[in-house]
């Protein structure tokens, strides 16, 4: 990428001139095995058809008859051991299927990254529910096999983050007993001119003692992306002179639903409450006010749009939250 072509051409040159065997393809139309069309209309969609063509191969789904589902996952059955359960039946490799889905995942379908994530952390002790799961979701992506992400950019808009925590979503009496239930789980997702670039679904490392601390560990958790991402884009900007000679500083907004993390965030000071969080996650707090560029800002939950990446949800509300993240 360059401020214009003849500086494209340029380092083309000097490449082959400094020995390297390189191919010029012309204008980019696929990026390892992505998709990549632009649109009279200005947007550009990402698709990954043939991907999911192979796991709906491997979960034996690419027949006509099967039934599609409007969900990658049901919004009211957690994901669990699920201890007293028959065993899988062994029908297709699961670990092959989820490398492939997190590929699908980080690369053009965000829609799906709670229920990959889940899958993920299974590695052993597979349940008849694992594989009744994982083909739910194969049905889901049956049919939306042709619809990726749709960028459309827009020249009004930086950079937008949202910040959404599940405090201890999984946890469940049957194992009380087993600490890693008490996880929370984080969820952001990064844009910049309104089409996303980094999205995560993960789970905390330690035990949040509220939900207050569940949200203000997603949200330093963020800043650890959103900080060195900011930096690399204003190299770029400062590059390709997309404000002449200017300083260039890209405005971030961060969008977090609980009050009480973003009190945290802005506070002077830390309290006894929260020391015991302060050295691994207060790094970010002198990265925001007018001077850096990043500006912490209160949202409904109703428009959370990090919602998605923290639980499984209803169809409607799912399609509202894939709309406002894969624009469709």
């Amino acid at each position: 990428a360059g401020p214009d072509q003849a500086e494209i051409d340029k380092i083309i040159k000097e490449m082959i001139a400094a020995g390297l065997n390189i191919t010029v393809e012309g204008d980019l139309q696929d990026f390892l095995g992505v998709n990549i069309e632009r649109k009279d209309d200005g947007t550009i969609h990402l698709t990954q058809p043939h991907l999911i063509d192979k796991i709906l191969k491997d979960l034996r789904l690419d027949g006509d008859d099967v039934t599609a589902k409007v969900t990658p996952a049901s919004s009211s059955q957690l994901l669990s051991r699920h201890s007293d359960s028959e065993e899988f039946d062994g029908s297709f490799n699961f670990k092959s299927v989820i490398g492939k889905l997190n590929y699908l995942e980080k690369s053009t379908r965000s829609d799906i990254s709670y229920i990959t994530h889940q899958f993920a952390r299974i590695t052993s002790g597979l349940k008849k529910e694992h594989g009744q799961a994982i083909r739910w979701l194969g049905r889901y992506l049956k049919g939306t096999r042709n619809i990726g992400t749709i960028l459309k950019p827009c020249k009004g808009k930086d950079m937008e983050i949202y910040v959404d925590a599940d405090f201890a979503g999984t946890w469940c009496t049957e194992y009380a007993e087993n600490s890693s239930v008490a996880h929370s789980r984080s969820g952001w997702i990064i844009s910049f001119a309104n089409c996303p670039i980094l999205w995560t679904s993960k789970m905390q490392t330690e035990i949040a003692l509220s939900t207050t601390e569940a949200e203000f560990i997603a949200l330093s958790q963020a800043m650890r992306e959103l900080i060195p991402t900011r930096r690399l884009l204003t190299e770029i900007s400062g590059y390709m002179r997309l404000q002449g000679d200017s300083p260039v500083l890209i405005k971030s907004t961060v969008f977090e639903d609980n009050n009480g993390a973003i009190s945290t965030a802005r506070a002077v000071k830390m309290t006894p409450r929260t020391k015991h969080i302060a050295v691994k996650y207060f790094f970010f707090k002198s990265h925001i006010g007018p001077d850096t560029g990043i500006e912490l800002v209160k949202i409904d939950t109703l428009l959370q749009n990090a919602d998605i990446f923290t639980k499984g949800m209803a169809p409607e509300k799912c399609v509202a939250m894939r709309k406002l993240l894969c624009g469709w």
